[in-house]
């Protein structure tokens, strides 16, 4: 249980990670005048790392004594 918890936190950040450089470069870029894809871009990226928080509150509760 406690590694199927710790691999879901580790893709959690590693999609955070992807989602957070994919906004950079599409910022980076410019040519998103808009900001729809970078505001899309952000909204993932908050949700993948209250993923990732979700994952390690569930880990230190498991592990109480």
């Amino acid at each position: 249980m406690q590694a199927t918890l710790i691999i879901f936190m580790v893709l959690a950040a590693l999609a955070t990670l992807g989602v957070l450089a994919r906004g950079i470069i599409i910022m980076a870029r410019g040519k998103d005048l808009t900001g729809q894809q970078s505001n899309k871009m952000m909204t993932y990226r908050v949700g993948f790392q209250a993923l990732a928080i979700l994952f390690i509150i569930i880990l230190f509760v498991i592990n109480r004594p």
